[in-house]
């Protein structure tokens, strides 16, 4: 939620297969395209994966994440929303805040296959954060075309 910007009803629902390994990397997949977690995250998640999969065998709970007192069913949730409260984590606060942040640092339309939001929604928050990706592509175009070789692209400099 504080990373990803993903509403408490996302979360709750999380399956163990949304984590894979991919090599080295942790990815979870929220939208069409995975995000690489990064440390320790990846660790905790990995750690948290292996329980579930573990007590699943013993409980028959399912392949939730976040498990519920119900047999196959996920966390509640307003349990999860008490749960995170409890921590002091403020949900709504949590993703808007994560998602303008996001929104400076990615353009749309990654936002949205990442978090596996609308491009619209993701739009709105770059829009909203200032984030201009117009003049940031135009910016990253002129720089590659006079500094890099033909035929290789320059890594974007932020």
């Amino acid at each position: 939620m504080l990373l990803y910007a993903q509403t408490v009803s996302s979360i709750h629902r999380l399956t163990t297969d949304r984590l894979t390994q991919d090599d080295d990397h942790v990815l979870l997949h929220l939208g069409a395209q995975p995000i690489r977690l990064p440390a320790p995250l990846d660790r905790f998640m990995l750690d948290l994966v292996a329980s579930r999969c573990t007590d699943t065998l013993i409980r028959h709970e399912g392949d939730w994440l976040f498990p519920g007192r119900s047999v196959g069913r996920p966390i509640h949730e307003s349990q999860l929303l008490r749960r995170l409260h409890r921590v002091g984590v403020k949900s709504r606060q949590g993703r808007s805040t994560a998602l303008f942040a996001l929104a400076q640092e990615l353009p749309a339309g990654q936002l949205a296959k990442m978090l596996g939001v609308h491009v619209g929604v993701a739009v709105t928050w770059q829009r909203a954060s200032g984030g201009d990706w117009m003049t940031y592509a135009a910016a990253v175009a002129v720089r590659s075309a006079t500094r890099a070789p033909p035929g290789v692209i320059n890594a974007p400099e932020t």
